[in-house]
């Protein structure tokens, strides 16, 4: 009896699959859901208990639902050839009070693991790997206490969801279906597109598109976009900068709103696509006359991409996506003096953004200046190739300060004090004492907390 986690985002397989498998290997799937919460609001608790309602916690229930699936066998159901003694736990819909008190969840899992008798899988949806809820629910220590596997589900790829969306009309045309309206191939391609990796999503526009009315489910071909610009493009950089921003713009029936990977989105700012322009001396920009002489050194070529819609398509903060850019920028520049620019454009939304009073009402244009500074003062982009892209310092420092705010805390309990006043007022006043009576790890915590390197650099 092993512990298996399936990751990944919605509508990829992962319920799907453990119910193919299981079927194929004539295995029993116990399926755990959330009870309905009835809080006794009148009457006596005598008379809520005799109504059949329960009043213990879903922790309980839990508890007692994995109890009892490893101590009894499966029924002979009506219909059943043979009840089969293989059995599997699948648990999706996650009590809420595991998100609060995860240590609570974590009992519970240890004694499954020594008392079971049949695997016991989680699903975790909602992101491409659901760092969220795995982090707070299955933290790397569980992980390598318990020896649980984690399986990572990737989004269906754009092919694969084609083939499985013709079959499904060639098996429904099949079934002489006179009402049944068969979209074609660029109106299946935009099915593809909006649903971003969700088959779910897909299949379920499917049947959208095919009804015989269809109304205002009817798929159109987005109008033409024209692009703000005067400069003459070739045709295949003019096709594909006009798809682009149709299917960003027009999205299949039930399309979702296509998110972007993070480092996705970093390449989109970094790895910045602009319009070619014949002449370096153009005498018009992209929205209005040409620039004086004196500025002539600030023209750049039309943008393909708004970095706003890079920035809110990144499912992330503006303050860390600045963060993140600060962090990899410097491979992309071969001028000194672009990074000179570069640097102030950040300073400035580091500004922007450093006010917390106001951080909510000004934070889209902290990111909006940092982004399009960056662009702007790369004036000699080069094809600098792949370059890998990391995750900036601050969340190492981040992590580094919280551990040690809780080190602290449940060292320190005693003194009941905060964890800043603990870090900058309590810890350094007990460096300066020798006091020789704490215990090994408070000395540690003391000696690295309390004090400050004295040491200079040289020169």
């Amino acid at each position: 009896g092993g512990i298996l986690i399936l990751t990944g985002p919605s509508g990829s397989g992962k319920t799907a699959t453990v119910q193919v498998l299981s079927l194929e290997l004539g295995i029993r799937v116990q399926e755990w859901t959330n009870p309905s919460s009835v809080e006794p609001y009148y009457g006596s608790l005598p008379e809520w208990r005799l109504k059949g309602l329960s009043c213990s916690s879903q922790l309980a229930q839990f508890q007692e639902f994995l109890l009892r699936v490893n101590k009894y066998k499966c029924l002979k159901m009506k219909g059943d050839r043979e009840a089969p003694d293989n059995r599997l736990i699948l648990v999706e819909d996650f009590p809420n009070q595991f998100y609060r008190q995860p240590c609570g969840f974590h009992d519970i899992l240890r004694f499954f693991v020594k008392n079971s008798q049949c695997p016991l899988v989680f699903i975790v949806s909602g992101s491409r790997s659901g760092e969220g809820s795995l982090h707070s629910l299955f933290p790397k220590e569980i992980q390598e206490e318990l020896h649980i596997s984690c399986i990572s589900f990737n989004p269906v790829a754009p092919t694969t969801m084609m083939k499985v969306l013709k079959n499904i009309l060639y098996t429904e045309t099949e079934k002489r279906h006179k009402s049944l309206y068969v979209p074609d191939k660029s109106e299946l391609e935009m099915l593809c597109s909006g649903t971003s990796g969700d088959i779910r999503s897909a299949i379920n526009s499917l049947q959208f598109c095919c009804l015989p009315d269809r109304g205002l489910f009817t798929l159109k071909k987005p109008p033409a976009v024209q692009l703000e610009r005067t400069v003459s493009l070739s045709k295949h950089r003019r096709k594909r900068a006009t798809s682009t921003r149709e299917q960003e713009e027009h999205q299949a029936i039930g399309g979702k709103d296509v998110s972007v990977f993070l480092f996705r989105a970093l390449g989109k700012i970094l790895h910045c696509k602009r319009g070619n322009c014949e002449g370096a001396n153009a005498t018009k920009g992209a929205s209005g006359p040409g620039l004086p002489f004196h500025l002539l050194h600030h023209h750049r070529e039309v943008l393909l991409v708004q970095p706003e819609s890079v920035v809110e398509r990144s499912q992330t903060s503006g303050e860390f996506f600045n963060l993140c850019l600060h962090q990899n920028y410097l491979d992309f520049f071969s001028e000194i003096e672009d990074v000179d620019r570069a640097c102030e454009y950040l300073s400035d939304a580091d500004l922007l953004t450093g006010n917390w009073m106001i951080r909510h009402i000004i934070g889209d244009y902290g990111s909006s200046v940092a982004t399009r500074g960056l662009i702007h003062s790369n004036s000699c982009q080069l094809s600098v190739g792949f370059k890998p892209l990391h995750k900036p310092s601050w969340c190492l420092v981040s992590k580094k300060h919280q551990n040690n705010s809780l080190a602290a805390q449940s060292l320190f309990r005693s003194f009941r004090l905060t964890p800043v006043s603990l870090l900058t007022q309590l810890l350094p006043y007990l460096a300066k004492l020798c006091n020789t009576t704490r215990s090994q790890a408070e000395i540690a915590i003391i000696q690295d907390l309390g004090q400050m390197s004295l040491r200079r650099c040289s020169g």
